[in-house]
């Protein structure tokens, strides 16, 4: 296989500077989608990538191997709060694509609707018929399809047999892979190269036509002169400072935490940057099974219970490696022993909430200081998806399900007691075991120059030529897992910019 990456930041040990049209940082689904669109149009394109470029030859099956090779911090991000929750990025050219469960949801039209009653410039920014024809090319390149039962495995048809059982409305999940096997490591990497993450595809698409990938390249500013965008600089994995300018258009699309502390150092405060974060916390919980499980084989997460999104919540299964599957079984001692003895009998599942909590990302001396806290109506919903997860689970036939919070049964083998968690179940928020997925909203997109950070039409309110193209501009989160979204409005941010040229 040829190597993607063009120019390897870590054998840049002397000062670098290069020019081109357009300047993307952030190889993940956002930026490779602006690259592949923007090369199309003919644009000579740089992408930037702070990781490393990987194969799936060099994909462990260890997860915590992975997380030192593949994630932002080695896996330790941690978003401050009245609950402190992890949260995961892909450090890796591909982004986090190369990293995730290949989850793929289109827009919900309600979730646009909403956007467009609180700022009526976003129903002519954003049509629904443009960014839903944008998803349908974008779902085609990536082979988008429902799980096939054949690969699920245990983990995913347990819990399609749960909601069956209980009446709830599921299905399998529709990811981005073509002829997976179900090996269960999707959050590794996949080592057959059966996800179709960006590295296989947005950016071979955008390299064919004359893109150039540069990997380990850290971006810390964004260069303006006469308040426009003229390029980025930062310092490469060898230690060089290096600088990037573009005759065109600089494009940000290195996540909602990155992109604002770029904005920062840049000295380009205006606006809410960096503060209205919102994401989807989620809870879960281990239940053991008679059967055999084997939760870290099957699609990695392939099966999800649709039936409880209109209280803000989305259940799926959940693949781990046996690693970090083993830290999710409870007991110590002898008792502990045994469980891990029988892991095979266990699965995780988990749920995603859709949350009204809001926090701010500022850049810190070594990484992103996040903070993110529940509202009261939130620790209220983590609960109601605690006993909704442990229910489901028992109606799928779990012998024991373990919630996992302090102050209430450690153990618990009925419905009827699961049933009275809701009620008697922890209100701290402290109390609760959550991690924080899908981050949006720090450099939101707006009509009003003074509540916003971007325009309507992706581009800075107040420097020309910078344009924000990843989920930071979503003026919230959407209750479903969001890339084919933020691709989609990649693909609509690239047609402003070929557009304006």
């Amino acid at each position: 296989m040829s190597r993607l990456v063009t120019t390897d930041g870590r054998e840049v040990r002397a000062r670098h500077s290069i020019e081109t049209d357009v300047v993307i940082v952030g190889s993940g689904p956002a930026g490779a989608t602006v690259a592949r669109s923007l090369s199309l149009a003919g644009a000579r394109v740089i992408v930037l990538e702070e990781g490393n470029e990987a194969r799936p030859e060099d994909f462990a099956a260890s997860g915590v191997r992975a997380m030192a090779s593949l994630y932002r911090d080695m896996g330790t991000s941690i978003a401050f709060g009245n609950v402190s929750m992890p949260y995961l990025q892909g450090r890796v050219v591909g982004g986090t694509s190369v990293v995730n469960g290949a989850i793929s949801w289109q827009l919900p039209k309600a979730i646009l609707d909403d956007w467009a009653a609180a700022d009526p410039a976003l129903a002519d920014a954003l049509p629904y018929d443009t960014v839903a024809a944008a998803e349908a090319r974008i779902e085609e390149r990536l082979h988008v399809h429902a799980t096939k039962e054949r690969i699920a495995g245990p983990k995913n048809l347990l819990l399609a047999r749960g909601a069956e059982a209980l009446g709830v409305a599921h299905r399998p999940i529709r990811r981005n892979v073509r002829g997976c096997i179900g090996e269960g490591r999707c959050l590794q990497g996949c080592p057959h190269g059966n996800k179709l993450s960006m590295d296989l595809t947005f950016l071979p698409d955008a390299v064919a036509h004359g893109a150039r990938i540069f990997g380990g390249m850290r971006v810390d500013r964004v260069m303006t002169e006469k308040d426009r965008a003229v390029g980025v600089s930062g310092i490469t994995a060898g230690g060089a400072p290096f600088e990037v300018r573009a005759r065109r258009a600089v494009v940000l699309a290195a996540s909602a935490i990155q992109t604002p502390c770029i904005l920062r150092r840049s000295g380009l405060t205006h606006g809410p940057v960096g503060d209205g974060l919102s994401a989807h916390p989620g809870v879960s919980i281990t239940g053991r099974f008679d059967e055999s499980v084997k939760s870290w084989r099957g699609a990695t997460q392939g099966h999800e219970v649709t039936g409880y999104r209109g209280e803000g919540l989305k259940l799926e299964a959940l693949g781990f490696d046996v690693s970090i599957l083993a830290s999710r079984v409870p007991g110590v001692g002898r008792d502990f022993a045994r469980r891990l003895a029988e892991l095979d009998h266990y699965a995780v599942w988990g749920a995603a909430l859709r949350a009204e909590g809001r926090g701010r990302v500022r850049p810190g001396p070594s990484r992103p200081i996040v903070s993110y806290s529940l509202t009261k109506q939130d620790v209220l919903k983590a609960r109601r998806a605690v006993r909704v997860l442990g229910d489901v689970m028992l109606a799928a036939g779990a012998t024991e399900v373990y919630p996992g919070v302090p102050g209430f049964d450690p153990v618990v083998t009925t419905r009827a007691r699961m049933a009275a968690f809701e009620e008697s179940g922890s209100l701290a928020a402290s109390d609760y075991a959550m991690s924080m997925t899908h981050m949006f909203g720090t450099a939101k997109m707006g009509s009003d120059r003074g509540t916003s950070v971007v325009r309507p039409d992706f581009r800075h309110h107040v420097v020309d030529r910078l344009y924000v193209a990843d989920s930071s501009v979503f003026p919230g989160n959407l209750g479903v897992n969001p890339q084919i979204a933020i691709m989609a409005l990649a693909d609509v941010c690239a047609a402003r910019i070929t557009r304006v040229d």
